[in-house]
């Protein structure tokens, strides 16, 4: 069985699996991690399937089998994956709050035209300008996959968290509702009004 890797249970593993390895951003960080799990969990996963899983890897996959998840669990000390999901969800009970960061740039208080600068990890940097309805389009873009002319929809650009890009369209191409994460591994270093 597979299930989606846009779960926020996943994202929460990677997150534990850093607290317990360190920051993943190379290819030699997988080899290390999947030689960890090989010898803590005398189980072996891949090194690409590893990079898939944190969004390293160029090949894209949207799923991923819960046995891989069963032996990625143990490494962070549960039993299988749906003992981990019981234990975030038991965590989630005692640490959720409701919160408004006073440095998040929230789309809905932009005016028509407002410019922002984002930027994050290892030299990406790009302006958008905000068109309303949640509505982003990139004016100049340096060092990214995202290039100007692309849109896209957020409701919240923070700094130190990663930026999900909704309806992400190419240049104007039709899009069928494509997600692009940006920051995914430690967050957007820039986050700042430009022009309003």
């Amino acid at each position: 069985m597979s299930i989606n890797m846009d779960l926020p249970q996943i994202a929460a593993l990677r997150e534990d699996i850093e607290k317990l390895v360190g920051r993943m951003y190379s290819h030699s960080n997988f080899i290390h991690l999947s030689g960890l799990i090989g010898y803590k969990c005398k189980e072996h996963i891949s090194v690409t399937t590893l990079e898939r899983i944190w969004g390293y890897s160029t090949r894209n996959a949207s799923k991923i089998s819960v046995r891989t998840l069963d032996v990625i669990a143990r490494f962070v000390d549960c039993a299988d994956w749906e003992c981990y999901c019981n234990r975030l969800h038991q965590e989630s009970q005692q640490s959720s709050e409701i919160f408004r960061s006073p440095d998040a740039i929230i789309s809905d208080n932009l005016a028509i035209g407002t410019r922002v600068r984002i930027a994050w990890q290892p030299d990406r940097i790009c302006e958008v300008e905000y068109l309303g309805d949640n509505r982003y389009v990139a004016t100049q873009c340096k060092n990214s996959t995202m290039k100007p002319g692309d849109t896209f929809t957020c409701l919240t650009i923070q700094k130190g968290r990663e930026l999900y890009l909704e309806n992400f369209t190419r240049c104007g191409k039709e899009s069928d509702g494509e997600c692009y994460v940006v920051g995914q591994i430690s967050g957007l270093t820039t986050a700042e009004i430009i022009k309003e």
